[in-house]
């Protein structure tokens, strides 16, 4: 038997029964002018959006809060969730008032990640220890957190037992660190002298340097780093150690191995120069026959993509070394532009790029420290409004990659075309 069909609660034209009629003060509501109105929406819009971003940034702090505890836990996958937050955050905005008061709770949080955590968390551990010192920059803090952070990561660095990554990043970040924040040339000497122990082995290989890794090629980049704020005098004693022997590097069966040998010769080169001006290598035909061979390299037994990223690299590299150029880049940040036009400033600035990743761009704004290092000055007053009305939209990033990529393939068109090569007869 069917159910009978409920009464619908409506009536006819799809209203509710209990409609309120019109009242005054709706009347009111709807004289009132257009320009008070929107007046009013407007300072609403903006108080909320004020509000809104300090709930926000409160909230944030709050989070991290949570993320410092939580490094502390017993579970080695909870710390290690823990410290990629951390990193995260810091990586992603200047947070230096809430680290200034925390930063001894989070240096011990750190110490006691690298002791006792494995290989991922004792990478992210040291990743978050260098970001927690160029977020406090040069100053007594940041030297406190490095003399306590830095014992630990000598001791992962120089353990053959600890695990090849861990080692890895504690060599970049070991040598970043003391880059930030020590004041002290015996500290600066003594993490150069570490860096040196492990790559220079290499000089004595018999093997051809068959046998480095990614941690040699970790510790000559941090050296090559640390050399660029010694002082002329000490620049000149590694000079005359390294410049004989580095090109014994180049001839590694590993490509990043070549490369990172190349641009350290081309830094050593820059080096020198502006350490003297008269500066003269007594085999300067020998190596820029190396390096024209690696420039142009076309060995079928390596890779495609290695060989032409090689010989990328090499070009630059020999031209550095013969005529003292450098190819210069430019990077755009919000309406700041910033000259690469040194290999001091490129392998500086490929480092701080690797540690803040996709938040370079923000602390390039934002960061103090990280602007006096490349000389940008103070950070400009800008605020959230207009960082956001800098940002290029989706859509016109899309349009701008499809118009350069139409260009591109029309160019590369005319010379593939076999027409172009027919004279007239």
């Amino acid at each position: 038997m069917p159910k009978p069909k409920k009464r619908s609660s409506r009536v006819a034209g799809g209203r509710h029964k209990n409609v309120q009629a019109f009242s005054d003060d709706d009347s009111s509501i709807e004289t009132m002018s257009h320009c008070s109105s929107f007046s009013d929406v407007a300072s609403f819009v903006e108080d909320g959006a004020e509000v809104d971003e300090e709930a926000a940034h409160e909230d944030f702090e709050y989070k991290l809060k949570g993320l410092i505890d939580l490094t502390l836990d017993k579970s080695a996958k909870t710390r290690q969730t823990a410290l990629e937050g951390l990193k995260t955050g810091l990586s992603s905005k200047i947070l230096y008032d809430f680290i200034l008061v925390r930063r001894m709770t989070i240096t011990d949080s750190i110490e006691r990640c690298l002791k006792k955590g494995k290989s991922e968390e004792q990478q992210v551990a040291a990743a978050l220890a260098c970001l927690l010192c160029s977020q406090l920059g040069a100053g007594i803090e940041s030297e406190e957190v490095f003399r306590t952070v830095a014992p630990v990561l000598k001791s992962i660095v120089c353990d053959r037992s600890a695990s090849m990554l861990a080692r890895q990043a504690c060599a970049t970040y070991l040598g970043l660190c003391c880059f930030i924040a020590t004041d002290d040339v015996e500290d600066l000497y003594a993490t150069m002298e570490c860096m040196e122990n492990l790559f220079s082995k290499l000089y004595h290989s018999e093997s051809g340097t068959d046998n480095c890794s990614a941690l040699h090629i970790q510790a000559l980049q941090s050296w090559a780093l640390l050399l660029t704020i010694c002082h002329t005098s000490e620049v000149k004693k590694k000079l005359d150690i390294h410049l004989q022997k580095l090109p014994h590097l180049l001839t590694c069966g590993d490509v990043n191995m070549r490369i990172a040998a190349g641009e350290t010769m081309a830094l050593l080169f820059e080096l020198a120069r502006e350490a003297d001006a008269e500066f003269n290598y007594k085999d300067l035909e020998s190596l820029a026959c190396t390096l024209k061979s690696l420039a142009t390299d076309c060995n079928k037994h390596r890779a495609k993509v290695d060989r032409r990223k090689q010989r990328s690299v090499f070009r630059d590299v020999l031209r550095a070394v013969e005529e003292g150029d450098f190819q210069s880049e430019i990077i755009r940040f919000g309406r700041e532009r910033m000259h690469i036009d040194s290999w001091v400033k490129r392998l500086t600035y490929s480092v701080f790029k690797e540690l803040f990743g996709s938040g370079m761009q923000y602390h390039l704004l934002t960061n103090v420290f990280l602007r006096s290092i490349f000389d940008l000055g103070p950070p400009l007053l800008l605020d959230a409004a207009t960082i956001k009305a800098m940002r290029i939209p989706r859509e016109e990033r899309h349009m701008n990659n499809s118009a350069a990529f139409k260009a591109r393939t029309k160019a590369r068109s005319k010379l593939r075309d076999k027409r172009a090569d027919v004279g007239d007869f």
